[in-house]
């Protein structure tokens, strides 16, 4: 860009998602907005917040225009919680971490071996019931380690001892698993394009299974880490012998290991497609009528780091900016990427919030002020 008047023709498309723990996607698209405009006022800017398919989503979705409703479901402890999806057209958003996320449990409190999804489950019903016809079903941010088995027995499937009676809830109790029955299952599945929206392409079990990369996060030990993939790999083969190859084939696929293995039970016995979670969303929240026309696109997440390039939101929107030719930079909480790094990623500069406030307590409880300032230095930058 030059230097000198405002560019007359300048167009701004702000599409980032959330800084985790300091500010929602739509708080930084506001903030962003905002500080463009206090050097160029008049300035042509149009957001989309976005998301990846974690905590996020259905904000996201409804940033967009979707519908928001609430249900009451069961939480990953067994208590109830109040979830949120998103509708509209008869496309449904449903964001698995609602129903039963990390934020459900309280601060200090983890259940490795006992943590259900269940609620997830019973949230999918209620988008059916809602007449969706394609469910975009994210999966992140999950306090739970259990296959999905806790879903797929709230959508009517059973899953029972060597007594006939329902194991208990959570992953570690999938080692007492005899025998499954999917005879049950809601039958609207069938005619339902469900759509497993994730960042994660792990397998079930193994070094890079469920329990063994994400499991840490959720409380549990190396001890229950064992536990959880022994009983998890138990699990897969029981339904091997239920539903033939195609059990031990989803075990190994992409997204299996999804929110504590909420992707195999998917995958396994709902027939859900494996996508990106940004392609997905992106496509679902309008992304490419919103870039067409636009000259700048701002993007950006809390840490832009080595997991960004892995499918985060940020490179999902620069890939698809550069794909049409229109320069992209990013706004983060804090920078661990190299130039060379954010360049492969297609994205021209990255303006963290760390090079203004160094001191991390002082910069997340700072973070609108803060990103406001980026936001003017973008502007001085790359619109004048």
């Amino acid at each position: 860009m030059t230097d000198g008047a405002v560019l007359e023709t300048a167009r701004v498309l702000v599409a980032a998602d959330k800084f985790k723990g300091s500010l929602t996607a739509v708080q930084v698209a506001e903030r962003v907005t905002a500080g463009l405009r206090r050097v160029v006022p008049d300035l042509l800017v149009e957001t989309l917040p976005v998301a990846d398919g974690g905590d996020g989503t259905v904000a996201a979705a409804v940033a967009a225009g979707f519908e928001r409703r609430e249900v009451r479901v069961t939480g990953p402890l067994g208590t109830p919680v109040t979830a949120a999806y998103a509708v509209r057209d008869g496309v449904a958003v449903v964001e698995m971490a609602e129903a039963s996320g990390l934020q459900h449990l309280p601060e200090g409190v983890f259940a490795a071996l006992t943590a259900t999804t269940y609620g997830s489950g019973e949230l999918l019903l209620a988008a059916l019931d809602a007449g969706a016809r394609t469910i975009v079903f994210g999966v992140g941010g999950s306090a739970t380690t259990d296959g999905g088995a806790g879903m797929l027995a709230a959508l009517g499937a059973r899953f029972l001892d060597a007594s006939g009676e329902p194991v208990g809830p959570g992953g570690g109790a999938l080692a007492d698993l005899a025998t499954a029955d999917f005879s049950g299952l809601d039958a609207r599945f069938e005619d339902v394009e469900l759509v497993l929206a994730s960042d994660v392409d792990n397998p079930l079990t193994g070094p890079k299974g469920a329990p063994a990369i994400y499991g840490p996060q959720k409380g549990a030990s190396p001890e229950d880490v064992a536990t959880l993939d022994a009983a998890l790999a138990h699990y897969a083969k029981v339904l091997e012998g239920v539903l033939g190859a195609k059990a031990a084939e989803a075990a190994l696929a992409p997204g299996a290991g999804a929110a504590g293995g909420i992707g195999y039970g998917a995958l396994v016995a709902l027939d859900a497609t494996f996508r990106p979670g940004i392609e997905v969303m992106l496509d679902v929240l309008g992304f490419a009528p919103a870039l067409a026309g636009a000259t700048l696109v701002i993007t950006g997440e809390g840490s832009l780091d080595e997991q960004t390039l892995h499918g985060k939101a940020p490179a999902g929107v620069a890939a698809a900016a550069r794909a049409a030719g229109i320069e992209v930079v990013a706004v983060c909480g804090r920078l661990l990427l190299h130039p060379g790094q954010l360049g492969e990623a297609g994205i021209r500069r990255a303006y963290a919030l760390t090079d203004l406030e160094s001191d991390p307590a002082r910069c997340m409880a700072n973070a609108g002020p803060l990103l406001e300032q980026v936001a003017q230095n973008i502007a001085n930058d790359f619109l004048r």
